[in-house]
């Protein structure tokens, strides 16, 4: 059983992304969970087809501990089974305790079958908070994955989450490499394939903007399951045959605010 978080700067598009790959996961008969660790509760939807699935938190905060593994695991598309994390009340409590309540209820229910290929952690991309970093703190998930794009903040989120990865390495968690998410930067598959070999880390993948995506959220689906012909689907292919073949995990070396700066100014990116 291979556990993989993906993380992200808020808005790349990490869940989107998780998803669809998810779904072509799934045509490989790939035996799948997905542990949404959002408190938007959001990292299902394409895969239920918009279900509003109730969270962990609301249930136990609705039915106190006596919780049904049913009650908060709903199957999806390709027989994906689906779990959302939630969140305390607006303006109330840590959002990221709710990962950790999450992950420790689905252990003691017995949710990790053995049966499960991949489990898929979707997470808020703030390692700063420890509910966020618990997947790379207490080794819940040994590959990590970092969407991002040739957008400076996103680079910096990503930086920032290597360096949560490299300071929690103990517990065995490494870096599986970086997905772009492409905003059409100038330069930015080359940006994007520099700062990984910076990092030590490779580019598991391009994902070129295509308004297929949005397409297919607005009808509630991953792209695959929208209409698996798309060229874009094939892209999302190519991304899950990649980290299904990954064979280089590295504890990632992450860069100084003044090389990030130095790389950003060498693609075109900052004006000097």
């Amino acid at each position: 059983m291979r556990q993989i978080a993906i993380y992200g700067k808020g808005g790349i598009g990490k869940s989107t992304t998780m998803q669809n790959t998810v779904a072509a996961l799934t045509e490989l008969g790939k035996h799948i969970l997905v542990v949404g660790c959002d408190p938007k509760a959001d990292s299902t939807r394409l895969l239920l087809h918009g279900l509003a699935q109730k969270t962990v938190l609301d249930t136990l905060r609705e039915e106190g501990e006596d919780v049904e593994l049913d009650i908060i695991i709903k199957e999806g598309f390709g027989g994906v089974r689906c779990v959302e994390s939630g969140g305390p009340e607006p303006g109330v409590g840590c959002a990221g305790r709710g990962i950790i309540t999450a992950i420790n209820l689905l252990e003691s229910l017995g949710a990790y079958t053995e049966d499960l290929d991949f489990i898929f952690y979707d997470v808020l991309g703030d390692v700063v908070c420890g509910g966020f970093a618990m997947p790379i703190r207490e080794g819940k998930a040994r590959e990590i994955y970092i969407v991002a794009s040739g957008e400076m903040m996103a680079l910096y989120a990503a930086n920032n989450i290597c360096k949560g990865i490299k300071k929690f390495a103990s517990g065995g968690a490494r870096l599986g490499g970086i997905i772009c998410n492409s905003r059409k930067v100038n330069n930015e598959l080359e940006l994007l394939t520099a700062f990984a070999g910076k990092l030590g880390s490779q580019l598991v993948q391009f994902i070129p903007r295509d308004n297929v995506v949005q397409r297919a959220e607005i009808n509630k689906k991953t792209v695959i399951d929208y209409d698996p012909r798309e060229k874009q689907a094939e892209v999302y292919r190519d991304l899950a045959n990649n980290i299904l073949g990954n064979e280089k995990f590295v504890v990632p070396n992450p860069l100084q605010e003044e090389e990030l700066e130095s790389l950003l100014m060498e693609f075109g990116l900052v004006g000097v």
